[in-house]
């Protein structure tokens, strides 16, 4: 079953496709996209289509930031559901952190994990799905978006201590120097933003709490609806344990309010296993960190849960049937 997202994320598509030479309506019907989705925000597609057709314009037009072009052109309205989210908590920390808890009414396949440490917060966005050069625009988009939306309430002055990317440098910064005017990394251990915790502080205007609860029912809502699986909650939370090398069957079990026999049994009668969930989660997230020759494996190792450079060695060879060093070249 595919990942779906909200049509609103095509938001301006045509827009900034034609500002940089496209035909729009023939990229997005190569995508496999009905262009009569722009006409209705809350429509769902597929994220992996939205993938390739954001890729296939960004290699046509010669532009590696097509993405963020995308990102320039938004508001806080383009995130339907999440926008009342946005201005219904009291401060910005709290924003985020129910933003991040409702971040698949927008896009099932958005995962936003917050964390402080040392003064510094860390907002990370992961994509789950797709495959190596499927979701680099894609993260453009994300992490441009969050960008936008602290700005909305920190003012268009506030600058992040520095953005990340997993993906390399493009030949030209241009764009990622306009949109966020503040030191861009490239090929680091997770997309997204570095800030000052207190940034997050600054309260939010719009704030009533009788709106807030409502928003929360509807919201939690619209939440019961989308129907997850345990087996999708159990992917969504071990793509976001992995880089942070707590990923375990006993830290998953605590977020779902479970014991870890009892997950288990769940994934059984589903059948599905947490190792086979792990698996192909590793599977998948691997390519885009080993993709980068300046890379060390034994930093891949770690970002991917295993004890020792060779034990994910033993891993790979076994899953790929060659040597990283020789899917490497």
């Amino acid at each position: 079953m595919p990942y779906l997202i909200r049509a609103a994320s095509l938001t301006n598509y045509v827009k900034v496709a034609r500002s940089v030479g496209l035909e729009p309506f023939r990229h997005l019907r190569a995508a496999g996209i009905h262009p009569s989705v722009l006409l209705d925000p809350d429509m769902k597609v597929p994220t992996e289509a939205v993938g390739r057709l954001l890729e296939s314009s960004a290699q046509a037009s010669g532009c590696e930031d097509f993405g963020l072009r995308m990102a320039e052109t938004r508001e806080l309205s383009n995130l339907g559901p999440l926008a009342f989210v946005a201005r219904e908590e009291p401060t910005l920390r709290k924003t985020l952190v129910s933003m991040a808890y409702y971040a698949r009414l927008q896009n099932e396949a958005l995962l936003i994990r917050i964390e402080e440490a040392d003064g510094l917060t860390i907002i990370r966005q992961e994509m789950m799905g797709g495959h190596p050069g499927s979701i680099r625009q894609q993260m453009q988009l994300i992490v441009g978006v969050v960008h936008r939306t602290l700005a909305v309430f920190l003012g268009t002055a506030w600058k992040p201590r520095s953005v990340c990317f997993i993906h390399g440098p493009p030949p030209r910064l241009n764009v990622y120097r306009r949109v966020f005017g503040a030191p861009v990394l490239f090929d680091q251990d997770f997309d997204g933003i570095v800030c000052q915790t207190t940034d997050l502080d600054v309260a939010v205007a719009s704030y009533e709490p009788d709106m807030a609860r409502h928003t929360r029912r509807y919201l939690d809502a619209l939440l019961a609806q989308s129907d997850a699986t345990m087996i999708d909650q159990v992917r969504k939370l071990v793509f976001a344990l992995l880089p942070t090398g707590t990923c375990s069957m006993t830290a998953v079990a605590q977020q779902l309010g479970v014991q870890a026999r009892t997950l288990q049994r769940h994934l059984e009668a589903q059948g599905e296993s947490y190792s086979s969930i792990l698996d192909a989660a590793r599977a998948e997230v691997v390519p885009r960190y080993v993709a980068s020759r300046d890379r060390p494996l034994s930093e891949v190792a770690s970002l991917l849960g295993f004890a020792s450079l060779s034990a994910f060695s033993r891993w790979f060879t076994g899953r790929f049937g060659c040597s990283v060093s020789t899917w490497r070249t």
